[in-house]
């Protein structure tokens, strides 16, 4: 029987989750509730990394991009069989190399199967036991299968899907196009205006993740559209409220000073904008994001900027 083969776990899984804030949380929470044996990893805690992935079949990092290196070189130090799965929630470019976090896990772990998880999951209505659905993403189908199990309730469905990068990248990319969101609610732009935002953000994470390698239908899913929507609709999203704090005037260190957790999409809109420029791809809203988070132009000036732009197809069949 092959690796692949025979990674399904039992019913009852042992999951390491590393990560303490809302999402790693959130996700715990989950777990416990499918009665799987769950331990939470924080670095202020009292257990050691090597006591909370002891025995763990699956190992969940829920940390922001900045850690996701960090956690994985200690990691590698660490005796860990070759059946674990390693999960990674984290949305979120590496700013040297322009990796996804799915991409620096298989890189340093390659003979272990590597899930992603994402989808329009705000941690703060899953953890007041609101609906929600969430994609696992994998190249080992079995592996996807695993997780799923693991996470799948009444109150959160989990969907399995063949496209990790593409998956990965939805939830990542999304979030550029959520700060540009809070600018148009934070200036009272209107529903018109909202609505041509983010249908044409939406073309943006397509035409960057197709030359990426991903699958462009899986841009229409619950990780491309689904996370999309959710984070450009609610003020519990960081990044819509860094764009729309912006709008009102405060500036960007003011704003993540006061943010009690990463908002990725300030960060990756830097080397989201870095790999357009190489690849020579169109990106007029990241653009327009990323010089508005330098102080280059003015909420309005970026919007005046995108709507003098010259006329052209919706799309170029």
């Amino acid at each position: 029987m092959t690796n692949s083969q025979s990674i399904i776990q039992n019913l009852n899984s042992a999951v390491a989750i590393i990560g303490a804030g809302a999402w790693g949380k959130a996700l715990a929470t989950l777990a416990r509730t499918n009665a799987h044996d769950v331990r939470l990893f924080s670095r202020r805690g009292c257990q050691t990394l090597v006591e909370t992935i002891h025995g763990a079949n699956i190992i969940l990092s829920a940390v922001s991009m900045k850690g996701v290196r960090d956690v994985v070189s200690q990691l590698k130090s660490l005796s860990i069989s070759p059946q674990t799965i390693f999960v990674t929630a984290t949305k979120g470019l590496d700013p040297e190399t322009t990796c996804t976090p799915s991409q620096i896990w298989q890189e340093n772990f390659p003979n272990n199967p590597v899930v992603v998880l994402c989808g329009p999951n705000l941690s703060k209505e899953i953890t007041q036991e609101l609906p929600a659905a969430t994609v696992v993403a994998s190249n080992i189908e079995s592996a996807a299968q695993s997780v799923q199990l693991v996470f799948n309730s009444t109150r959160f469905r989990v969907y399995t899907n063949s496209d990790p990068l593409g998956v990965e990248l939805g939830g990542t990319l999304k979030n550029v196009i959520a700060i540009a969101a809070g600018v148009c609610d934070g200036l009272q732009l209107g529903t018109n205006a909202k609505a041509a935002l983010v249908t044409r953000g939406l073309t943006e994470m397509v035409r960057i993740g197709v030359h990426w390698g991903a699958k462009q239908e899986t841009f229409y899913g619950l990780s491309g559209l689904g996370d999309l929507l959710a984070t450009c609709n609610s003020a519990l999203s960081r990044n819509y409220q860094v764009g729309y704090q912006l709008a009102e005037g405060k500036t960007l260190t003011q704003i993540l000073s006061h943010l009690q957790e990463t908002a990725e999409g300030v960060n990756t809109t830097e080397v989201l904008v870095q790999r357009a420029k190489q690849q020579n791809i169109s990106m007029p809203i990241t653009t327009g994001v990323y010089r508005l988070l330098k102080a280059e132009v003015t909420p309005r000036q970026a919007l005046l900027d995108l709507m003098k732009r010259d006329i052209k197809p919706e799309y170029n069949y």
